[in-house]
């Protein structure tokens, strides 16, 4: 099996990090990607001792941070300044706790042209795209709201045009999109981070299901990633912290790894 697992701490939402690292041990995951939001334990507002043992915490556990997902929105009207010093501090908190991707959301705006949005995105990534290169750090863009497909993050992607800016892979978004896994990866591959997988009833319905149990194509996925040879990340993105009634993550973390492992096997 050449593919690593990961959750994301979206899933438990304030778990404090024994926890989380506890869970990810016990469940057979390899690392963990942080929500990096104040209501979270990991967020850019930490002091450099706190920074320090949360690193250490992740090394003792044997467990990666896998990458910090932020919330900056690159392409969203007004100046660029506020947008870029977001991202230069999540870049600094992921240099500190060893973390290689944080993530960011595209952002646009109803009433902005794809033109535009897709200009100002790549203005702004570029500028932050050398603090990342600095640290070592690649700037991820996820497919996700204006620019939801594979396609439309390539537009972006491709008038940056710089190493340390890649793509995260929301499967959910692409196939709500209407894009199918083989053309989404044809499209990001010379940009992919990692890939985030989850599962939702219906397009009308996206409460997190336990994987397998819903209708987005994770075995279409997995086996256009293993065709190509990618050894990548596949991170479960559970949406527990906006879907209260949905089930706890923790009771289906083994199962879903599992499911992940047999998909890979299957396209093996």
């Amino acid at each position: 099996m050449s593919m690593k697992f990961a959750f994301s701490t979206l899933g438990v939402p304030g778990l404090p990090l024994p926890d989380v690292l506890r869970l990810a041990a016990e469940h057979g995951y390899h690392g963990v990607e942080l929500r990096a939001h104040p209501e979270e334990p990991v967020h850019p507002g930490l002091d450099p001792a706190r920074r320090a043992d949360i690193a250490a915490e992740f090394k003792a556990a044997g467990v990666e941070v896998l990458g910090l997902a932020g919330y900056a929105r690159v392409a969203a009207p007004g100046d660029d300044e506020p947008v870029v010093a977001e991202i230069r501090g999540l870049l600094e908190l992921a240099r500190d706790l060893g973390a290689p991707y944080v993530r960011v959301f595209p952002g646009g705006a109803d009433g902005q042209s794809a033109e535009e949005a897709d200009a100002v995105a790549a203005r702004r990534l570029g500028t932050a795209a050398e603090h990342a290169a600095d640290l070592g750090v690649r700037i991820l863009l996820e497919t996700h709201d204006s620019h939801p497909t594979g396609a439309a993050a390539m537009r972006v992607l491709g008038l940056v045009g710089h190493r340390h800016v890649g793509a995260l892979w929301d499967v959910m978004h692409t196939w709500l999109g209407g894009e199918q896994p083989s053309e989404t990866y044809a499209a990001l591959s010379p940009y992919l981070g990692y890939v985030q997988v989850k599962d939702i009833a219906s397009a009308s319905d996206t409460s997190p299901l336990a994987l397998g149990a819903g209708v987005l194509p994770l075995a279409e996925c997995v086996e256009v990633l293993s065709r190509h040879g990618w050894d990548g990340w596949l991170c479960w993105e559970y949406e527990k912290r906006w879907y209260e009634d949905a089930a706890p993550l923790p009771g289906l973390l083994t199962a879903g790894r599992e499911h992940l492992g047999r998909l890979l096997n299957d396209s093996a």
